[in-house]
């Protein structure tokens, strides 16, 4: 088994008279100039890519959404080939508009201007983690120790309803959220808030929080606001280690990714396993004035799984501690 480059690689457009393994990129380049296309990234274990069906989804309904001309089903089979040699990691996957003879932001409408570029960079990593979670479909999860987030200062755009949900490659806001969040984890005088930290969660423009820097989140709620012995309580004494009904235990409620944010792979999985349950996932607003009303709260990803919070240090400084997993 070849070993592979741990360098990106152009899956297409191939260039077979190439001589030297460096890919270089052109500022001409779409994604680059414009944010052109779009992303996914993808865990793999034991030879195999997780979520698969997810994410082929994904490049189905972005190429479509960004009028992209793609094989899916035989992009799909080459990634495949690539988990199999990387065997555990990470495959990120980076899909772009190919250059335009038109001047600025349009594209040829023609053939030609749904032509794309493909890459790909592997990276050997862990994925695996201690606990794992078994899903009511059966379907593992990896879960990740018990951690902290807070409240960010900084918003995400609102979209139109055509780029909304999208994991386009126009990320900027995330990034100056995450550069937010590791400005505070920095800071020596937070040392006892910042040990654990390890997420930020976002508001859109309109307000309501939708979001972590780098994952979605789903939350639980009390039917009344917290009292403030509940809400500022520095112990778990309602602590749940019981593993296996973390997620269908009580009713669990995510942000609508209707006009922000990104619908992420393990978001869906998570809401199509609780489908058939007692508590399906509802789609509802987490406003402001939800905050001290919850109960749980966990962020998620493809990459890492589920990843719960025992605490949620507010934009006032308050902290609402929850039942840790």
């Amino acid at each position: 088994m070849r070993s592979l480059p741990n360098s990106w690689v152009c899956l297409y457009p191939q260039d077979n008279t190439a001589t030297s393994k460096a890919v270089t990129l052109s500022p001409d380049n779409r994604g680059l100039a414009y944010a052109d296309g779009f992303f996914t990234t993808m865990g793999v274990m034991d030879g195999l890519i997780l979520w698969a069906d997810y994410h082929y989804q994904r490049l189905i309904s972005h190429a479509d959404a960004l009028q992209l001309d793609m094989d899916c089903e035989e992009l799909l089979a080459v990634l495949k080939i690539y988990a199999q040699q990387l065997e555990q990691g990470m495959l990120k996957l980076v899909v772009t508009r190919a250059a335009q003879d038109i001047r600025g932001y349009g594209y040829a409408p023609s053939e030609s201007g749904s032509d794309c570029e493909i890459w790909l960079k592997p990276a050997v990593m862990r994925v695996s983690t201690a606990v794992v979670l078994s899903l009511p479909d059966g379907n593992l999860v990896p879960m990740q120790p018990n951690a902290s987030a807070i409240c960010l200062s900084s918003q995400i755009a609102c979209l139109p309803p055509s780029l909304a949900g999208l994991k386009s490659l126009s990320r900027l806001d995330n990034v100056l959220a995450s550069g937010e969040l590791q400005r505070i984890k920095a800071e020596p005088l937070a040392a006892n808030v910042t040990k654990s930290l390890s997420e930020g969660l976002l508001r859109d423009m309109s307000g309501h929080w939708v979001e972590g820097t780098m994952s979605n989140v789903f939350y639980q709620l009390a039917d009344e606001p917290l009292c403030e012995s509940e809400t500022h309580s520095s112990g778990h004494e309602d602590v749940d280690n019981n593993h296996e009904n973390y997620l269908t235990t009580g009713q669990w409620y995510t942000p609508s990714m209707d006009q922000s944010g990104v619908a992420g792979v393990m978001r869906q999985v998570i809401i199509d396993a609780l489908s058939t349950t007692e508590y399906p996932v509802v789609i509802r607003s987490l406003s402001d004035e939800d905050l001290p009303r919850l109960t749980r709260l966990f962020f998620c990803n493809a990459l890492r799984g589920i990843m719960p919070m025992t605490s949620l240090t507010l934009l006032s400084g308050d902290i609402v501690d929850f039942k840790s997993a």
